[in-house]
């Protein structure tokens, strides 16, 4: 018999946590203006149904994993990484589809942020006679459930999405070369971290006008495709080359353009993104900085000095770069 009270109980307790965290990462990228939520249903010790939100309008985490387990949901507990919806929206609430599969009970990793659901599903599940409770157990995985609403959290308590700046420099602190170049300070590795894991968990990509001017990138995820991203230039001028890769290479969405960077991120919220990445360049990332919209920074440090030479001409220093992972 499965006990969680017991060391190797609480020990599974917590695998199960971390696979549905497994499992939410799997949405991050497609589900705006929604959460990240993963869920794992457990009878007598063994998995039985696993799901993560794949997308707003879609089951949610809980349906999907029950849908997995079917009959086998009757008196198993479920782990999901949030806090069960109570309120009907697109879908029915979750707190509704957990009461009728007949579960015992349900652990989740962080309460909602959103009012409108936040600390009301103990409430509704105990009307059905299903225990519902927090995870106790250890920092790990409460700061992984936390991680994957991040953007959510925000956007739902300010309405602007979660902003996060990318950048790649020098050991002498060199963004580009003195005659603006940048390629390529960071290495191919840090460059397919980037263009793959980055852009494919992200609502929005945005780059500033000279980016596009001058690079002409197409922004678009290199790894798994990603056709909900959105695709952002801030151009105070507007003066773009009409046949840049960002607005001619037939991606799903069209390519925004925006004078401000503030009021991108304003539009941008009211559509529903709820996380930005900003790529470039460096007076994006100062305008975004100055006006304290930027919510996490990541750091490719390149172990190569550019001085006042090219960034072909560069001293190397080691062969490894140092990446912040997301």
């Amino acid at each position: 018999m499965f006990d969680a009270s017991t060391p190797d109980g609480r020990a599974a307790e917590r695998s199960f946590m971390l696979r549905a965290a497994e499992l939410a990462l799997r949405g991050m990228g497609h589900v705006r203006p929604n959460p990240c939520v993963g869920a794992v249903v457990v009878r007598d010790g063994e998995v039985v149904g696993e799901g993560w939100h794949k997308r707003a309008g879609g089951d949610h985490a809980e349906v999907a994993a029950l849908k997995k387990a079917g009959a086998a949901a009757r008196g198993a507990t479920v782990y999901v990484t949030l806090e069960p919806c109570s309120r009907a929206g697109r879908v029915g609430a979750c707190t509704d589809a957990l009461a009728a599969a007949g579960v015992a009970r349900v652990v989740y990793g962080v309460a909602d942020p959103n009012p409108k659901n936040r600390g009301k599903a103990r409430r509704a599940l105990a009307k059905a006679g299903v225990v519902c409770e927090r995870y106790r157990g250890d920092d790990e995985v409460l700061a992984a459930c936390r991680e994957l609403i991040a953007a959510f959290s925000k956007h739902v308590a300010t309405g602007l999405p979660f902003v996060t700046v990318k950048l790649a420099m020098s050991l002498d602190g060199r963004l580009c070369d003195d005659w603006g170049g940048s390629r390529w300070i960071s290495s191919a590795r840090a460059r397919r971290f980037t263009a793959s894991t980055l852009r494919e968990r992200s609502d929005a990509i945005m780059v500033g006008g000279e980016t596009v001017r001058r690079d002409n990138p197409s922004l678009l995820s290199h790894g798994k495709r990603n056709d909900d991203l959105v695709r952002v230039v801030v151009s105070r001028s507007g003066n773009l080359p009409k046949d840049a890769r960002i607005f001619t290479d037939g991606a799903p969405n069209a390519t925004l353009v925006f004078d401000d960077a503030r009021k991108a991120l304003e539009e941008l919220g009211r559509m529903g993104v709820t996380s930005v990445l900003c790529e470039g360049g460096m007076k994006l990332a100062v305008s975004l900085a100055e006006a304290g919209l930027v919510d996490r920074w990541i750091a490719v440090l390149a172990p190569k000095v550019i001085g006042g030479r090219r960034i072909s001409e560069a001293v190397k220093i080691g062969e490894v770069s140092c990446l912040q992972d997301w």
